[in-house]
């Protein structure tokens, strides 16, 4: 497909990663303070969240408030063992309560959120209709939490088979700005159910990244440091800054190149 005739300019991609998500924000906002806005977003669980709150007209740095001393707790509720550890029902409230669209179409800027059909084994993208069930449903790491039920069907985490889901998009962009903030990384053995959890299925998951990082046009990669965990909600705002510099160095080191890809760059 010719460049003009592509539907977008730009689609940013924001890649799972757990508490590592909190990067997008400040790689979000070092793109909007160096002129370069999204047209479309495509994200899986902790990128689909983050996307949400930026597509729903936030400023990722004003958003670090909406964390400012939470736990884990304020996020999931402990549950008897059916489908998942955890319910999501605070962090529906969450959303409820901070985001203002209740649908894809109120969003500013056009969203995909990633998720996984838990019966079929298939990625199912939402783009359209109630946009909070598919939040939660991408966030939804099997086992910890429980599936979502969306229109007679069960879907958990997107990232168990479309972590950085650039494929999504491609077709439709011009240029891609990948963000992976959850790279292949070692963390020193823990005799945890959570480090069990966790790492298995950063594992699985991050196998099936390879294809989509070669579709990026540009790639900002994170080397945000191991020790936080998947829920980590105590060092959000060090996360961020770690996303923001990132960035910062990143389009430092391609200015050249985006200031033809793109006349806003400043």
């Amino acid at each position: 497909m010719n460049s003009d005739m592509k539907k977008y300019k730009l689609g940013i991609v924001l890649s799972g990663g757990g508490s590592k998500g909190f990067a997008h924000l400040g790689v979000l906002q070092a793109l909007i303070d160096r002129g370069i806005i999204p047209d479309v977003i495509a994200g899986t669980s902790a990128g689909a969240f983050a996307g949400a709150l930026f597509a729903d007209g936030n400023e990722p740095n004003q958003m670090l408030t909406l964390f400012k001393e939470k736990s884990f707790t304020e996020f999931a509720q402990f549950s008897i063992p059916k489908g998942g550890v955890f319910k999501s029902a605070p962090f529906k409230t969450f959303l409820e309560k901070n985001l203002k669209a209740r649908t894809f179409e109120d969003l500013k800027i056009p969203l995909n959120i990633v998720t996984t059909n838990i019966e079929n084994g298939k990625i199912k993208v939402f783009n359209s209709g109630p946009l909070i069930p598919c939040i939660i449903a991408s966030c939804s790491v099997p086992i910890i939490f429980q599936p979502v039920e969306i229109d007679k069907n069960y879907y958990v985490d997107g990232g168990l088979l479309k972590k950085f889901p650039v494929s999504v998009i491609r077709e439709f962009c011009e240029i891609i700005i990948g963000v992976n903030v959850c790279p292949t990384t070692s963390i020193k053995y823990k005799n945890t159910l959570s480090y069990i959890a966790e790492r298995s299925f950063h594992y699985m998951s991050n196998a099936n990244m390879l294809q989509d990082k070669k579709l990026c046009d540009y790639l900002i990669e994170s080397d945000i440091p191991s020790k936080y965990g998947m829920f980590d909600l105590k060092h959000v705002k060090e996360i961020f800054d770690k996303g923001d510099k990132i960035a910062f160095d990143f389009l430092q080191k391609h200015e050249k190149k985006l200031k033809k890809d793109f006349p806003s760059f400043k």
